[in-house]
């Protein structure tokens, strides 16, 4: 058989090739000659075949067929074969693949060989692929070249030692007595394997980091020797020695001075002498600088230190290299919040970092820039970052808008201020901002009082200009229908109030309505606005119209809220100036135990994870927090009252259900919130049926409170179709000369009732009993037990607030039975 190419030639060849397939056919013709040198046992050639196996693995040609040749070839006494051997097996081998077992004992008869680069081969080898059985069983062969005086093995043997306690960590201790001398020896290939045989065992056991503490001054004196010593042409590298090993040193050192104090100590000196003393004109010098920046932000170091490692990190951002630019923003990052002030010094180095042309280091710079702002910069960063916004790519318009939110609502110097922000972050990137935005700037609107006319006509001239930016239309209409009087009648003091009429308001929100730039949620909050001016505008009959109209429409949920609205203007006009009155002050969210309490579009919806009780009716989100207090126990279901009306409402049982009204978060207004499963007297708020019947003249009244000149009674009335409901109303009076104002009436029963509170007549008791509060309670009772009631009153007597609790047990038998 004639004698197989040489691999020079095999190259040369593959390289002419011009296609893939061309390529790809010389491969194949070669591997199906080496395939048959192989079966012939060919052991001239095995060296040649495996090394240009071991060149078309490399091409990405499988080369498996070729893994007992290289085991046949570390057999082999020769060390050329050895070496293409060890290497194929490094390639070609890993642990899971059972024959890499079979070259455990050559290995072991290698690592014993009495030539130092046949050892050097099995170390590496051992180093590259062994699986924990062979590194089990070849443990104490490294341990033993890890003592010995070879520089060559000693490195290759702590290299070869890492590996094994990675894959076998509690075989650590076998190797610490041999740990002792690593650190004396002179030779820096030695000495850089050492230390990062040190640092894989200090990060694996805190027993060896312990352990190797006291040898931070030798480590120490390494480092000083490196850094003083002159130029020496083995190890220099741009001006510097071994910077290779001044990394590791002072990798080790970080570890070794994590939370101890005197182990930092020791190391301040040296770290502040690497830090003054290091090129930084070469990329090696900003490699060790970057490293001793690492060491003195994690070890316990003196605070002068940490100022030179931020000052460190600010003159890397005035590098021209990119990456040294992205390191110290991405460091600058870690230590803001421990060294806040040193940070804010480079506070304009920053920021003109937002302006960089890559995108990597745009971002940290804006994340960076957010988490430097304060109190004290709010007005000069939230200038930069909102410039930044208006010319910024659409990647982080989103990113950057929630930030200027989350700055703005924490750091706002003023409400003006907060709004004019909020807006301006609407006006540029209002199609970014995340969902709960509008929400948040609803709330923030409704509770700045003073500012109503001045956010209602900026929101107006917004809307003129622009009505693409979909959150900021949202704000916009709910704003104009819960503040267009202010708007029309021009009374803004902050600034020159414009001249508008209500037809032109009406014009700008039907626009809304039939614009193809409006999503369905928009709509529908054009529509409630417009209904909402029904009590604020005198073009009722014009409102009328345009709510008639949308009782046809497409979109369910507009078509919903239309049909409603129509039934307002006709079957509940008595109640439509109550029910679209302004919105009370919001509190964002509050949570009452397993309750939570969502704060949505002047409402609040309730949730229970436990679906067995009943659901909750909303109320206030202050109120919800008052009824642990008044509950006391597990045993009781809280029940949470509706929103208090600021005027006497009529049928205050027909308001608990008309009106779904329109949801803050952007999705469309929920279902009603009751489920169908519960009892069905939950369902009737808009029933035209009477609220109950009359059937309980036997069932006596009683009197639940009497206390301060505030009297409580109690009347009973049992419904028909379903006898285990009594429906309970309150009676509250007032015999002081005072009237009783903010009067809030809350119940708890056990978890065996279901107990719903409607809502009250007025929250004014007048004074010398010429009136009284009523409040319809249900109470469902499926087990016929003894009724049982904590109640808690608050309101307010002669400017002072009142607020107390009683239990009501001696409720008369007829009522529960």
């Amino acid at each position: 058989m004639p004698a197989p190419i040489r691999l020079r030639e095999l190259i040369r060849t593959i390289r002419t090739a011009r296609t893939q397939a061309e390529e790809r056919e010389m491969i194949q013709k070669e591997c199906a000659a080496i395939r048959s040198s192989f079966r012939e046992e060919d052991n001239t050639y095995r060296c040649r075949n495996v090394a240009k196996l071991l060149y078309m693995h490399m091409l990405g040609y499988p080369a498996h067929f070729g893994q007992l040749e290289c085991l046949k070839l570390i057999a082999s006494q020769k060390f050329t074969d050895k070496r293409i051997g060890y290497l194929g097996a490094m390639l070609l081998l890993d642990e899971r693949q059972d024959v890499h077992l079979l070259m455990t004992n050559c290995i072991k008869n290698d690592l014993n060989h009495s030539t130092q680069y046949v050892q050097g081969l099995a170390l590496c080898t051992l180093g590259c692929m062994g699986s924990s059985e062979m590194c089990r069983d070849l443990a104490g062969e490294v341990e033993k070249l890890l003592k010995t005086s070879n520089s060559y093995l000693r490195k290759k043997a702590a290299l070869c030692a890492v590996h094994v306690i990675r894959k076998v960590p509690e075989l650590m201790e076998m190797f610490l007595p041999a740990t002792k001398n690593l650190l004396s020896e002179k030779n820096h290939g030695v000495l850089h394997t050492s230390v990062v045989l040190l640092t894989e065992m200090c990060e694996r056991s805190p027993d060896m980091l312990l352990h190797f503490r006291k040898l931070v001054p030798q480590l120490v004196r390494i480092l000083k020797n490196l850094i003083m010593s002159g130029y020496s042409p083995e190890h220099d590298v741009s001006g510097i020695s071994d910077p290779f090993l001044q990394v590791r040193i002072l990798r080790l050192l970080r570890i070794l001075g994590r939370s101890d104090d005197d182990s930092s100590e020791a190391m301040n000196d040296i770290l502040a002498q690497v830090a003054t003393n290091t090129e930084t004109s070469k990329n090696v010098g900003n490699a060790i600088l970057y490293e001793t920046v690492l060491t003195i932000m994690d070890i316990k170091s003196e605070s002068g230190l940490r100022v030179l490692a931020i000052n460190i990190l600010g003159r890397f951002l005035l590098n021209n290299d990119k990456n040294i630019r992205y390191v110290a923003l991405t460091s600058l990052l870690k230590t803001v919040q421990t060294d806040h002030n040193a940070v804010q010094r480079h506070r304009s180095t920053i920021v003109d970092c937002l302006k960089d042309l890559d995108v990597s280091i745009k971002r940290r710079a804006m994340e960076l820039s957010f988490a430097l702002v304060n109190g004290n910069n709010i007005r000069g960063m939230m200038k930069e970052l909102l410039y930044f916004l208006d010319s910024c790519d659409p990647e982080f318009k989103a990113d950057c808008a929630s930030g200027v939110f989350l700055a703005a609502e924490k750091y706002a110097p003023s409400k003006r201020w907060h709004i004019d922000t909020i807006m301006r972050v609407l006006t540029t990137a209002g199609s970014y901002v995340r969902d709960d935005s509008v929400p948040n700037l609803i709330q923030l609107i409704t509770n700045s009082v003073e500012m109503h006319a001045y956010t209602v006509q900026r929101l107006y001239k917004a809307l003129l200009d622009d009505i693409s930016q979909q959150p900021l239309v949202q704000v916009s209409s709910w704003c104009i229908g819960e503040y267009g009087d202010l708007l029309v009648s021009g009374q803004c003091e902050e600034e020159e109030p414009i001249q508008v009429t209500e037809d032109e308001v009406l014009d700008v929100l039907e626009g809304l309505l039939v614009s193809n730039l409006s999503a369905p949620v928009t709509r529908g909050y054009s529509l409630t606005a417009i209904m909402k001016l029904s009590t604020r505008f005198s073009s009722v009959n014009r409102i009328k119209k345009v709510v008639s109209i949308y009782g046809s429409s497409i979109d369910v949920e507009l078509q919903q809220r239309a049909v409603e609205y129509n039934a307002l203007f006709k079957k509940y006009d008595h109640m439509r100036p109550a029910l679209l009155e302004r919105m009370p002050i919001m509190e964002k969210t509050a949570s009452n135990g397993p309750t939570e309490i969502v704060q949505t579009n002047g409402e609040t919806e309730a949730s229970m994870p436990d679906t067995k009780h009943l659901p909750l009716v909303t109320q206030p989100a202050n109120q919800a927090n008052d009824l642990l207090d008044l509950l006391g126990g597990n045993d009781v279901v809280p029940v949470i009252q509706t929103t208090l009306p600021t005027k006497p409402a009529s049928a205050g049982g027909e308001l608990l259900d008309l009106l779904g009204d329109l949801s803050l978060s952007g999705d469309p207004a929920p279902a009603p919130s009751v489920p169908i499963s519960q009892p069905p007297f939950l369902l009737d708020g808009l029933s035209s049926q009477p609220l109950f019947n009359d059937t309980s003249a036997a069932i006596p009244p009683m009197t639940a409170y009497s206390k301060n000149g505030l009297k409580i009674e109690l009347t009973f009335e049992r419904t028909n179709p379903n006898p285990n409901i009594a429906v309970i109303t309150i009676h509250a009076t007032n015999t002081t000369e005072a009237d009783m104002t903010e009067f809030v009436f809350q119940a708890a029963v056990p978890k065996t009732f279901q107990l719903q509170l409607l809502s009250p007549s007025s929250n004014i008791v007048p004074a010398l009993n010429q009136g009284s509060v009523t409040q319809v309670i249900r109470v469902l009772n499926p087990q016929k037990q003894q009724l049982r009631m904590r109640v808690k009153l608050t309101y307010t007597h002669k400017g002072s607030p009142v607020q107390d609790l009683a239990e009501v047990n001696n409720f008369p038998p007829q009522s529960w039975q």
